[in-house]
């Protein structure tokens, strides 16, 4: 049975060859790793190879088209050449070029509908545009721009959702608007008018089937949020006296969207050239991400989805809240979810009020980003304060799940590797990872982009990590990427949005807290205790420095790692009640090293390059470095568990015995 969808450019190919590093087999986990659903609608078509000695994830392809570029003549190439940068199927696409087309030329009527909207769309653009060429003739474009922004605003919220949303990315987008523009955009964010009650029960009425009463002993009467794409109402279930959040779709809203999608990417085949001249990829390509994300938050089901994906992935964490939903009652316009009694981040005052512990409810919240990013590859894009409860027990609770963004593995370990290539100052490396996550059009030379790297890393990391934040690395990075070709996919944008937006609800909430001093330590124990053999390689490179092994990095990355667990350990939402007492949730007050400890014991037995790095580190400048093993010993020595590295080796004993075997026989095979 054939279960790829002929959709899909990368069929699924599994490997037998095992995972190693350094030509050191490590073995499969007895034990099951934490299952974490990527997306119910995307599959990842990963395989596991080896390069160099380094184990990673690529995309497989039949036509090898990971080093090529796609050639952008079909409509489809772009949706083709997107699906290759991430490194992710879509089988079931509710986007495409054909599809959006189909749609808005299906009768005479709709062309005609189609065409009164470009006329409209051109007429409010061009005039808005012959102001912007007004003032430049007349030399006043610098001083007028908070006026301009301010009208390009207005103006986007008259043309409709679709412009409101297309605002609303922009806002995020440095590659194309300038950062003046986009502050004023970010307005777009949350000040939304919403539409009549009566519009909206009438819609909640044809989706249940029943009358309002029948469902609902009350209703709220006033919209507790409104957005671009729907509204959100606050009610009671009869049947259980649960309340519940109503989520409630913008009546007509398919056609309108659709209709705009085909001129947007109309108008975008004109301005192909200027674009690959500025961005080094097709105006076709940027709208096409628009349009796909915009048609999957347009389906509710979809949201469905992504909230019990999130509730899978976090169902272990008691730090964190995800509402659950009442699929009975929901449908592709209406979605009924748990209603979150917390205080919304827009609150930051009623938080310190309710006496939460303000730095442990935002250490939880930049923890469980993290996660989200580097651990499940789905993530959270629009956590704005809105989106973010604090809860009574410490706990950090989501809402609206309309906006997601999945990284594939081989996206996430490539974001590891930019972070090692940062810390060891690798900026030529930096330059290639950004080629690699789709920043940069294959083949483009990255030399002019090199020095530009290292001066905003040195410029940002010389100021300490006390003092480091993401929005000043990110306002130099906005400079590189205008005079640069670079392009910022959109699932990035999204990664870079959602790291600013939580940055900015801890400085709000405590102005004096550092982002980087709870990531940091969370990358560190990651690096430290994950048993992912790509991991183990990136955590080999971070120790070893042109050949010299780091010894103040390992006790940096101790220290950091046991940081996290003693802040996670001491949140208030950890000392409920109902905390599952597995191991997994054990290891919260302890730092466990059971799984590094023993790949570690077998990557010095069974590599013979490791063995030497580690005696020569031991021996360097002529001197015995016993009191640097001490030190690193009197760190970890409460946090190691005999009993369990004991139970574990005598577990993996067959396998350390059948590599000790392959490795003698390989090492008198090759001496004959």
């Amino acid at each position: 049975m054939n279960l790829t969808h002929p959709n899909c450019l990368n069929k699924p190919q599994f490997s037998p060859t095992p995972i190693s590093i350094h030509g050191v087999p490590l073995p499969q986990r007895n034990k099951k790793l934490s299952a974490v659903r990527v997306s119910n609608f995307a599959a990842s078509t990963t395989e596991v190879v080896a390069d160099n000695g380094t184990a990673r994830r690529s995309l497989v392809s039949s036509t090898d088209s990971q080093n090529k570029a796609v050639p952008l003549g079909k409509s489809s190439s772009a949706m083709e050449q997107l699906d290759i940068e991430r490194g992710v199927c879509i089988p079931f696409r509710k986007y495409s070029p054909e599809t959006v087309r189909n749609k808005v030329l299906e009768s005479r009527g709709a062309v005609a509908s189609l065409i009164l909207r470009g006329v409209e769309i051109v007429w409010n653009l061009g005039v808005y545009w012959s102001s912007l060429m007004y003032d430049c003739l007349v030399g006043r474009d610098k001083e007028i721009v908070p006026f301009r922004a301010r009208q390009l605003r207005n103006l986007l919220c008259d043309l409709g959702p679709s412009f409101i949303k297309a605002g609303q990315v922009l806002a995020n987008r440095p590659d194309i608007i300038r950062e003046d523009y986009m502050n004023e955009l970010c307005i777009l964010q949350d000040d939304v008018p919403p539409f009549p009650n009566q519009v909206a029960f009438d819609i909640i009425e044809e989706e249940l089937g029943q009358p309002l009463e029948a469902v609902f002993s009350k209703i709220s009467s006033q919209t507790i949020a409104a957005a671009s794409l729907g509204q959100v109402y606050r009610a009671t279930l009869r049947a259980t006296g649960e309340d519940v959040a109503i989520k409630v779709q913008r009546p007509e809203i398919e056609p309108i969207i659709y209709r705009d999608l085909f001129l947007f990417r109309t108008l975008a085949s004109f301005l192909n050239g200027i674009s690959i001249q500025k961005l080094g990829c097709n105006a076709e390509l940027i709208v096409d991400e628009f349009g796909e994300k915009l048609l999957e938050e347009l389906d509710y089901t979809l949201e469905a989805m992504n909230i019990e994906d999130f509730l899978e992935n976090f169902k272990d964490d008691p730090t964190v809240k995800i509402p659950r939903v009442y699929k009975n009652l929901s449908g592709s316009r209406v979605l009924v979810m748990e209603w979150i009694d917390g205080i919304r981040c827009t609150n930051p005052q009623a938080i310190k009020n309710a006496g939460i512990d303000v730095n442990g409810f935002l250490t939880v919240g930049v923890s469980a980003a993290l996660r989200q990013l580097l651990e499940f590859g789905l993530f959270h894009g629009d956590p704005h304060p809105g989106n973010i409860f604090a809860m009574r027990d410490g706990r950090i609770a989501y809402v609206d799940f309309g906006n997601v963004a999945v990284l594939s593995q081989q996206n996430k370990q490539i974001l590891i590797d930019a972070v090692v290539h940062a810390v060891n100052e690798d900026y030529a490396e930096m330059a290639n990872d950004f080629t690699r996550l789709g920043f940069l059009a294959s083949g483009t030379d990255v030399s002019p982009i090199i020095p530009a790297l290292e001066a905003i890393w040195q410029n940002s990391a010389g100021k300490g990590l006390s003092d480091f934040n993401f929005r000043s690395v990110t306002g130099q990075f906005n400079k590189l990427v205008y005079d640069y070709p670079i392009r910022i996919p959109e699932r990035f944008s999204l990664v870079i949005r959602s790291l600013l937006t939580q940055e900015g609800i801890c400085f709000t909430l405590q102005p004096d807290f550092k982002f980087l001093e709870v990531a940091y330590p969370y990358v560190a124990k990651r690096l430290l205790t994950d048993p992912n053999p790509a991991l183990r390689e990136r955590l080999i490179q971070v120790l070893f420095k042109d050949g010299v092994f780091q010894w103040k990095r390992l006790e940096n990355l101790i220290v950091l790692a046991k940081e996290n667990v003693a802040k996670m350990s001491s949140n208030p939402a950890l000392q409920v009640k109902n905390v599952p007492s597995s191991r997994s949730w054990q290891i919260q007050s302890k730092l466990d090293l059971t799984h590094t400890i023993k790949d570690g014991a077998r990557l010095f037995l069974f590599d013979e390059g490791i063995r030497r790095q580690l005696l020569l580190a031991l021996t360097e400048d002529s001197k015995l470095h016993v009191q640097e093993l001490v030190d690193v010993y009197r760190l970890v020595e409460d946090e190691i568990d005999i009993p369990s590295v004991a139970v574990e080796v005598v577990q993996d004993l067959p396998n350390l015995v059948r590599d000790f075997l392959l490795s003698w026989s390989n090492s008198v095979l090759s001496d004959r």
